[in-house]
């Protein structure tokens, strides 16, 4: 049995859908544009550079997920599936899943991005198994706002993964390869654990790791 992990922003999507997602919710009205621009502007120079203050992010990106309710939250999330999330979806990244589905595989999405947005994209391509941040949910299983355990970021996508395959009573060894595709160097934890990394529309840095370690490297756009 293989395991094939992927991440989702950039990688299987030509977008990161949490930076869309802010930009669906001005869209509605729902935030102006400050809150647009600030996410833009700080957070994601800050992911791209590899120094993003992960609470100070979650804090800020999943504020407005607390002034709606589930069945709220899911219908804005049809829409923007359909207006921000299809639209950057290519067939060779389908192609890519379905491969690895075919050969009898086990699919995990695994994104530093939240479960909310990131759920309904994996069930699209097919993959069963997701890890993404962790939302707190209130009595009436509403977001707080809040998130809950290890953020599934940089070292904190390698604990989630242990997380996961112990609650499937699995380690590592079970599978005889990993797969792992990945587009950014704040995955290079994880990347460095499996045994087949690859880097999907690498960034410059991560790029150059994978031609240094002679890495599988693809172009999904």
């Amino acid at each position: 049995m293989n395991l094939a992990i992927f991440d989702l922003d950039n990688t299987l999507i030509n977008c990161d859908s949490d930076n869309e997602w802010p930009k669906y919710l001005m869209q509605k009205g729902v935030v102006d544009k400050t809150f647009v621009d600030m996410k833009n502007n700080k957070f994601y120079q800050d992911y791209l550079n590899g120094c993003l203050n992960i609470d100070e992010f979650l804090a800020f990106q999943l504020e407005p997920l607390s002034r709606f309710s589930r069945i709220q939250l899911n219908e804005m999330h049809a829409e923007f599936m359909r207006d921000f999330i299809l639209p950057n979806v290519g067939e060779m990244a389908k192609m890519l899943v379905k491969g690895h589905a075919d050969a009898g595989d086990e699919l995990l999405m695994i994104s530093a991005t939240n479960e909310f947005l990131i759920t309904p994209i994996a069930r699209m391509f097919g993959i069963s198994h997701v890890i993404g941040v962790s939302l707190e949910t209130d009595e009436q299983g509403n977001y707080t706002g809040n998130y809950t355990g290890t953020p599934s970021f940089k070292e904190g996508k390698v604990t989630r993964l242990y997380q996961w395959l112990a609650k499937q009573g699995k380690t590592l060894a079970d599978y005889e390869n990993i797969y792992f595709y990945s587009d950014s160097h704040n995955d290079l934890p994880l990347l460095e654990m499996v045994n087949q990394p690859v880097a999907v529309n690498p960034d410059a840095v991560l790029l150059e790791r994978a031609q240094k370690c002679g890495w599988q490297v693809l172009n999904l756009h």
